[in-house]
C-alpha cells in the first residue's frame, strides 16, 4: 500500500531507497532482522555488544534509515514539547469543523472573480438538472467542467487557455461519483476517481461468492494500477478521460473492448433528457467525440461478464512501466462456446487498441475473421496476418515506430489466445470428459501468457554494504589482522566497537530531521515585504533567428504592472551584458539584432503587482524575428557541415603520444586491441523540478546588496550580479543557507539568477529575487518605499 502511494514521486538528491525505508519504519508491518534470541537485533537493548551473527550483518549494511528514524524518536520527544506535537491538528482552521458550515458547503456554490486575473465565474451546482442547465446557459460563452483539474489545469496553467464560466458538480449529485453493480451491470459515474475505481474493483475481485463481479472487475483494477500514478488517479474522473480522447488511453480501449455503454444527459425544457451510445462508437476523430454541445457523461455501464467461458485481458506497452504514456494498449474480450463439431468455438470476441490510430478504435476486420472460427493457435495465427493488415501504418505516422507498433499489436493478439487457453483450461475443470479437447499450446509457449499488468508489482528493494575490504595492507589489517580479508571489513570492526565509537555507524544528517518535519527554511521562506513586486521573464519564442525587435508597450498598459525592462536598461547602467562561468560566451538579456540561440532565451523581465499579472504581462510583449538562411545546427554532422567549430576552449588533457600508441602491436608485453567507434545520447528533457529560489535584500550600508541563493557557487553568483548590475562586488554579498539540490549541474542555474537582480539598478532600493522553476522561470522584487 505505501509503495503503491510513493509511486509519482522523483527524486535525484535524497534517492529513493532512504526515502523508502524512512517511510517504511513507520508501517506496522515493517520487517525487521529477528535473531536467534527472538528480538529484532534494531531493539535489542544489547545491540551494541551482541556479536551474533544476525546483528553483525544488520550493522554492516548502511540502508539504516529506519534505525536512524527509531533512535531520533527519543530526541523528538526530548525536544518538543506536546504542543508541537499537536500542530497538525491546531492549525486546522476550527471554522471548518464547524456543521454549520459544513451545511452551507452542500448547498449550491457561484464564486466571481473580476479582477485582472480573468478567472471568469465557478459554479458548484447541487443537482443534476442544475448542473445541466448551467451547461446550457453558458455554453456559447464558452463552459468547462471540472472534476480533478488535471486537464483543465494543463491548459491553464501551461497553455494559458481563459475559460469564462467554470462549473463543479459537487459530490451530492445521485450516480455521478458512485460506483455500483446493480443488475447485470458495472455502473461507472463520469465524476468517479479513478482511485475510487480501483478500489472498488479491489473490493469486487475479493468477493469469492460474487464470481461475475469479480471477473468483470479484474482487469479494469489491473489496468489501472498501471494508469499514471496514484495522485493522478486520486482526483481523475473517469468521464473526463473518454471525453478528452486520447489516442493512447489506457482505459477507453478497455472499456470499449467489454461493450461500455455511455448514458449521455442534457437539459431539455426543464427535464433531463438522457440517450445511450456505445464507448466503442463514441471517438469519432482525433481529441473528438460523439457528444452534442450540451450533454455531458453521466456514467459508464459495464455488462458483467459470463462466470465461465468469457474473457478479457488488458495489454499496454510503454517506455517504462510506471508513470509513462503507452505506446499501445489495447483491451480484449473473448467468449467461446461447444460448436455442433464438437469443437470449441469463438462466440464473440472485442479487440480495441490504442496507439495505432488517431483515436481508440476497434479491429472490426479482425473480429469478423475470428468470429465463427474454432478457437485455435491457427485460427490466431491467420488472425495475426489480417490484424497487420488492418492496423498498418505509413512510416511518417505522428509518433514514429509503425513497424514496431504493429508488432506490439500482434503479440498483444496472441498472448490473448494464450491467456485464454489458460484460462478455458481451468474453466473445464476436473470435467474434460463433458467438453471438446481444449486447444494445444506448447509448454515452451505458454508462459507467453503472463504479463506485469496482472502481476504483482515488485516490492521496491535496496541495500547499500560497506565496501569490500582492501587488498592491500593497511591500518585495517594492523588493527583487525588478516581477517579482514575474508570478512567485511565493518561486520569485523563492529564487533570490537565500544558504545562510544561512532565510526561506521549510521549517523542522522545534521539537517534531515528539520526536513522531514518541514521546519528547514528556504530562501523562498524568508518574509516578504507588503509592497514585493513579482516578476516573469520575457522568453524568445522562435530560434535559429535574430531578434529585429521587442516593443513592451502593451505589458505596460495591464493594470498591475510596475515596469519592463531589457537590454537596452544595461546599457543605461553601464553594465556588461556579458557573462558566463569561464568564457564570457552568454547574455543576460538578448540584445536587438543578435541570434537567438534557443527557445526560452531571455529577452527581458516584467515586473508587477502579483505573479499573474507578471506572467500575463510577459505574454503580452510583442517581439519578431528573421529567419536565417539555411538549417539550425542540432547535430554534430550539422556543425561539422556548416564549419561550425568550439575554438575557445582554453583546457587539454594530455598524457603521451597517443598517435604513437595506437601504432604499437604490444603494451607491456600484452597484446593491445584497438576498439574504436561512435557513440550517440539523445538529449533528454531533465530540469530541474525543485525550486531555485534567490532573494536579494538592499541595503544603504556599505554592503548594499545581500543574496540569499541556493547555489553551489556563490562567487559565481556574486561576479555575475556586480559584472551586470556595474556594481562594485565587495558590495555584494551571497549567503547560501542550504540548496534545494545536490546535483553539480545545478551551478549552470545561476545564470538565471542574474536578468532579476539587474533590476536592483533599475528602482531606488534595488532589491530583487528569483524563483527558478519549471518550465518558466519566475522573479520577485522588493519594491521603493
Amino acid at each position: 500500500h505505501l509503495e503503491e502511494h510513493l509511486d509519482g514521486n522523483l527524486c535525484r538528491c535524497t534517492g529513493y531507497r532512504p526515502i523508502w525505508d524512512a517511510a517504511r519504519s513507520l508501517c506496522g508491518d515493517v520487517e525487521e532482522t529477528v535473531g536467534p534470541c527472538g528480538t529484532p537485533c534494531r531493539q535489542c537493548p544489547e545491540r551494541e555488544d551482541c556479536t551474533m551473527d544476525c546483528n553483525v550483518r544488520d550493522k554492516a549494511v548502511c540502508s539504516s534509515t529506519a534505525s536512524k528514524v527509531n533512535a531520533y524518536q527519543t530526541v523528538l520527544r526530548e525536544k518538543h514539547s506536546d504542543d508541537w506535537w499537536k500542530q497538525p491538528t491546531a492549525m486546522f482552521p476550527t471554522e471548518l469543523l464547524d456543521e454549520g458550515l459544513q451545511n452551507q458547503l452542500t448547498k449550491p456554490l457561484k464564486v466571481c472573480d473580476d479582477s485582472i486575473h480573468n478567472g471568469g465565474t465557478w459554479y458548484q451546482p447541487t443537482s443534476l438538472l442544475d448542473l445541466l442547465s448551467l451547461i446550457e446557459t453558458h455554453n456559447e460563452a464558452g463552459v468547462k467542467l471540472v472534476v480533478g483539474n488535471t486537464e483543465v489545469g494543463i491548459e491553464t496553467k501551461f497553455k494559458h487557455a481563459i475559460y469564462s464560466t467554470m462549473i463543479h458538480p459537487s459530490r451530492s449529485i445521485p450516480g455521478l461519483y458512485d460506483v455500483s453493480t446493480p443488475d447485470d451491470f458495472l455502473v461507472i459515474g463520469s465524476c468517479a476517481s479513478l482511485s475510487s475505481l480501483q478500489s472498488t474493483c479491489h473490493q469486487l475481485m475479493s468477493d469469492e461468492s460474487e464470481a461475475r463481479k469479480a471477473k468483470t472487475a479484474r482487469p479494469i483494477h489491473d489496468m489501472l494500477r498501471w494508469f499514471a500514478s496514484t495522485q493522478i488517479r486520486n482526483v481523475a474522473c473517469i468521464g473526463g478521460n473518454l471525453v478528452t480522447a486520447s489516442p493512447i488511453s489506457d482505459m477507453n480501449p478497455m472499456l470499449a473492448s467489454m461493450r461500455g455503454v455511455l448514458t449521455l444527459a442534457k437539459h431539455d425544457r426543464g427535464e433531463v433528457a438522457r440517450r445511450q451510445i456505445n464507448v466503442s462508437d463514441f471517438f469519432t476523430g482525433y481529441r473528438s467525440v460523439a457528444m452534442h454541445t450540451n450533454e455531458i457523461i453521466e456514467c459508464v455501464s459495464v455488462p458483467l461478464l459470463r462466470d465461465r467461458f468469457e474473457y478479457v485481458s488488458p495489454f499496454k506497452q510503454a517506455r517504462r512501466r510506471e508513470d509513462d504514456i503507452s505506446i499501445v494498449t489495447a483491451g480484449m474480450r473473448l467468449s467461446v462456446t461447444v460448436s455442433c463439431g464438437n469443437k470449441w468455438s469463438i462466440d464473440s470476441i472485442s479487440l480495441a487498441f490504442g496507439g495505432v490510430a488517431p483515436t481508440t478504435i476497434l479491429a472490426q476486420e479482425t473480429m469478423a475473421y475470428l468470429t465463427g472460427r474454432e478457437f485455435s493457435e491457427a485460427s490466431f495465427d491467420g488472425a495475426r496476418r489480417v490484424l497487420q493488415d488492418e492496423l498498418r501504418m505509413p512510416d511518417d505516422v505522428p509518433g514514429g515506430q509503425p513497424q514496431y507498433r504493429l508488432t506490439l499489436a500482434s503479440s498483444f493478439l496472441y498472448k490473448f489466445f494464450l491467456y485464454c487457453a489458460g484460462e478455458l483450461v481451468k474453466d473445464v475443470g476436473d470435467s474434460p470428459g463433458k467438453y471438446p479437447p481444449l486447444p494445444v499450446v506448447e509448454d515452451e509457449a505458454s508462459s507467453g501468457a503472463a504479463g506485469f499488468i496482472s502481476a504483482a508489482k515488485p516490492s521496491i528493494t535496496g541495500t547499500q554494504t560497506y565496501p569490500e575490504p582492501m587488498v592491500a595492507a593497511g591500518l585495517e589489517s594492523e588493527k583487525y589482522g588478516d581477517v579482514i580479508r575474508s570478512k567485511p571489513m565493518a561486520a569485523v570492526a563492529a564487533k570490537g566497537q565500544s558504545k562510544e565509537d561512532l565510526v561506521g555507524k549510521p549517523a542522522t544528517h545534521a539537517s534531515g530531521p528539520l526536513h522531514c518535519t518541514g521546519e528547514a527554511l528556504y530562501a523562498d521562506d524568508i518574509p516578504s515585504s507588503d509592497s514585493l513586486l513579482h516578476g516573469s521573464l520575457i522568453l524568445a519564442t522562435q530560434c535559429h533567428s535574430t531578434l529585429e525587435s521587442i516593443d513592451v508597450s502593451p505589458a505596460l498598459q495591464i493594470p498591475g504592472v510596475a515596469g519592463a525592462f531589457t537590454h537596452e536598461d544595461i546599457i543605461k547602467l553601464g553594465g556588461d551584458n556579458r557573462m558566463g562561468p569561464i568564457l564570457l560566451d552568454d547574455v543576460a538579456f538578448l540584445q536587438v539584432g543578435e541570434q537567438v540561440g534557443f527557445v526560452g532565451q531571455v529577452l527581458g523581465i516584467v515586473v508587477a503587482d502579483s505573479q499573474e499579472i507578471a506572467e500575463k504581462g510577459a505574454r503580452a510583449v510583442s517581439t519578431t524575428y528573421s529567419e536565417l538562411d539555411g538549417n539550425a545546427i542540432v547535430s554534430i554532422e550539422d556543425a561539422i557541415l556548416a564549419n561550425s567549430f568550439w575554438t575557445d576552449f582554453r583546457h587539454t588533457i594530455q598524457r603521451g603520444d597517443v598517435d604513437d600508441a595506437l601504432k604499437q602491436s604490444e603494451v607491456d608485453g600484452k597484446k593491445l586491441v584497438v576498439v574504436e567507434g561512435s557513440f550517440r545520447s539523445g538529449g533528454q528533457e531533465h530540469f530541474y523540478l525543485e525550486p531555485n529560489s534567490t532573494l536579494a535584500v538592499p541595503s544603504e550600508s556599505a554592503t548594499n546588496l545581500t543574496i540569499y541563493a541556493s547555489t553551489q557557487a556563490p562567487t559565481k553568483t556574486q561576479d555575475f550580479v556586480a559584472r551586470v548590475t556595474n556594481t562594485p562586488a565587495a558590495r555584494v554579498v551571497v549567503r547560501m543557507k542550504r540548496m534545494v539540490s545536490g546535483s553539480r549541474d545545478t551551478d549552470g542555474l545561476d545564470e538565471l539568477d542574474v536578468p532579476p537582480k539587474i533590476l536592483l539598478s533599475f528602482i531606488d532600493v534595488r532589491g530583487a529575487g528569483l524563483v527558478a522553476k519549471r518550465p518558466e522561470v519566475s522573479s520577485r522584487l522588493w519594491r521603493a518605499r
